[in-house]
Order: C-alpha cells, then sequence, then structure tokens
C-alpha cells in the first residue's frame, strides 16, 4: 500500500508514486499483488522474483486466508452493527397468555436419519479432481499428449528409455504452463507424479519432452494406491489415517519431497523438501489426503 514492494525491485520512480497515491488510491496495490500471486512482476532488470515456485502456495494461503478474515470480521462487525431500532424495547414486549394448566404440546421429534459412511480417500480422490476411463498414450521424442476433459487433476505413470532430458510439463488452453513440472530427469526414468495439486491453471496438455521411447498412463486421482511403507522413485498414494507424524527416510543424491493435499486451504502441505539423504519425521494431517513423494532413491514411509 505503501510502495516499499516497488522500491524493492529498484523501481523508485513508481514507488514514490505509488507512496503518495497510497497505493494508487486503493487499485495500484491490488493489482501489484495479482502481479506477485500469478508470478508476472519483475524486478527492474526484468528478472523474475526469486523463491516463487517454492512459497507460491503459501503465499495463496495466507493471502486467501487474509481475505477470509476481513469477510469474517466485516460480517460480524455488520451483525453487531445493525439495525436494532425496530426491536421493541424489552419493558414492551408482552408475555403470551397460555390459559393455567395447559401444556404446550411436544413437538413431533423428527426421526433420526442414518449416518453418513464417512468416504474412503479413493472415493474423496475422485470426488475432488473428477473420475475418467484411464489413458494410455505412448511415443518416442517431444510430444503433446490431451489430458481428459472435464477433470481438474489425477495421476501420470510414465516410463522412458531415452539418455538425454526427460520432462513432463502441464500447459493449459493456452498453452501456457500451469507452474506444474511433473518429471525432469536425465536418462532412463520411471515414477507416477500428480496433476492438479498445486497447478495455477487448467490443465488441459501433457507437454513431453525426450530423446527416447516413453509411455505415459493418465489415471483418476481415486486410483493411486494407499500410502505404502517403502518404494523407490516418484510415488502418489491415497491417506486414509488420522492426525499423526510421518517418519521418512531416503537415500538418494537429489531432491527428496514429500507433499500432502486434503483438501484444507490453510494445510500448508509441504512436508519434507531436502537434497541427498534424509532421515527425519514429520507432522501428518488427518486424511482423506493424496501423499506426492518426489524422489531419485530408495525412500520408507512410516505412519506413527
Amino acid at each position: 500500500m505503501l510502495g516499499v514492494d516497488r522500491f524493492y525491485l529498484g523501481k523508485v520512480g513508481t514507488g514514490i508514486l505509488k507512496l503518495i497515491t497510497l497505493g494508487g488510491f486503493g487499485i495500484w496495490w491490488l493489482i501489484d499483488l495479482i502481479l506477485v500471486l500469478a508470478g508476472a512482476q519483475r524486478d527492474k532488470a526484468g528478472y523474475a522474483l526469486a523463491g516463487y515456485q517454492q512459497y507460491k502456495r503459501i503465499a495463496w494461503i495466507v493471502t486467501g486466508a487474509l481475505v477470509l478474515l476481513g469477510i469474517i470480521t466485516g460480517s460480524i462487525s455488520g451483525a453487531l452493527n445493525g439495525n436494532r431500532a425496530d426491536d421493541p424495547p424489552a419493558s414492551q414486549v408482552q408475555p403470551s397468555e397460555q390459559p393455567a394448566g395447559d401444556e404446550t404440546p411436544a413437538a413431533d421429534e423428527p426421526a433420526e436419519e442414518p449416518a453418513d459412511e464417512p468416504a474412503t480417500a479413493a472415493t474423496w480422490a475422485n470426488d475432488t479432481w473428477g473420475e475418467f476411463s484411464p489413458v494410455h498414450q505412448e511415443g518416442a521424442g517431444d510430444s503433446v499428449v490431451a489430458l481428459p476433459a472435464g477433470v481438474t487433476g489425477g495421476i501420470v505413470v510414465a516410463t522412458h528409455n531415452g539418455q538425454s532430458n526427460f520432462a513432463i510439463s502441464v500447459l493449459d488452453a493456452n498453452n501456457g504452463s500451469t507452474g506444474e513440472l511433473l518429471v525432469n530427469t536425465i536418462g532412463p526414468y520411471q515414477g507416477t507424479t500428480a496433476w492438479g495439486i498445486t497447478a495455477l491453471g487448467e490443465g488441459v496438455n501433457l507437454q513431453v519432452t525426450a530423446d527416447g521411447a516413453w509411455t505415459i498412463d493418465i489415471q483418476p486421482m481415486g486410483s493411486a494406491p494407499t500410502l505404502a511403507p517403502s518404494g523407490a522413485g516418484d510415488a502418489v498414494m491415497l491417506y486414509d489415517g488420522g492426525v499423526g507424524t510421518l517418519t521418512a527416510t531416503h537415500d538418494g543424491s537429489s531432491n527428496f519431497v514429500i507433499t500432502e493435499d486434503n483438501g484444507d486451504m490453510f494445510h500448508m502441505g509441504l512436508l519434507v523438501n531436502e537434497i541427498g539423504a534424509y532421515s527425519g519425521t514429520v507432522p501428518l494431517a488427518k486424511g482423506p489426503s493424496v501423499i506426492v513423494v518426489h524422489a531419485d532413491g530408495n525412500w520408507t514411509l512410516t505412519v506413527g
């Protein structure tokens, strides 16, 4: 609102203008906020903000929480300051007359409805991201693979037998990135990743970069297996338990990342983000949830 962000980006002139106009009379600051959240903000030299991919989820969550808090605060304030002039003073309210000895007949109590059975993690996942018939694609070299229409997410099981770069990224209807880079490795690959969890837009296509033959199987999120105690490489699993802890190990040499998505906008989701070997215990939120593992080595997961 005071233009501090503009000074930080090296844009002193617009920073001063934003300062003296108090955020462009309440409009400019909102535009800059949207640019930052969308990853479109640039400094004076034209460079993007460092750490955007790492912190974008937290930034969206915090911003959403503040907006929600403002709405709730405004609603409460409006309710407390509502027009009470139409309510008669308590001294003028006449009690209803009821003949002595008459008892008000008890209202019929509604019959108890059977309690709904809790949804399984697979049912919850399909309800959240959508259900569709699995899709199998195979080819060699660079290609574009269409994602199922009418759904917002799923899992991608991929293999690659080349020796150079193999990458899978998610594109929107305008062939722009949704911010999801599912795979980015060198040489042979075999693993499972998820799309639609951290997307900034609706995924329409998968862009495949490869120098060898590859296969891609696109499946509903609910088809992912339950949380496994061990494995190797990238994996997507479903968790159906309660609040607990997750003890993880990894013997690889590259990125080791574990995320959990349970649909709660206030849940940060990033459980582990390390490079190389790892051993530690982190908090685990209540299921149902999707657990995504990115690894280049063997890993173990133990729920406590």
